[in-house]
């Protein structure tokens, strides 16, 4: 896990710079769902100020929508400008 791990907080970090990511496995330290984790991601990002709770949501997805289709089982999400 640490490997992807480090990998989404990188990509996070890229997309929304100046942000503060945090990545947590909370798959009880064990695989599931064939290989699939289930993390719990917060992103703080001022760049959020002006969107929507949904539109920060559907932000957050695009860019792990590559991890979610391969990676990623369940995905615990917050997203707040500060």
């Amino acid at each position: 896990m640490l490997f992807m791990h480090e990998d989404i907080v990188k990509k996070l970090e890229g997309n929304f710079p100046g942000a503060k990511v945090e990545v947590v496995d909370t798959s009880a330290g064990h695989e599931s769902h064939n290989a699939l984790y289930n993390i719990a991601v917060t992103v703080v990002w001022a760049g959020f100020a002006e969107k929507s709770l949904v539109e920060q949501h559907q932000m957050v997805h695009d860019v792990l929508k590559d991890e979610l289709k391969s990676k990623i089982h369940a995905l615990r999400l917050t997203t707040r400008s500060q």
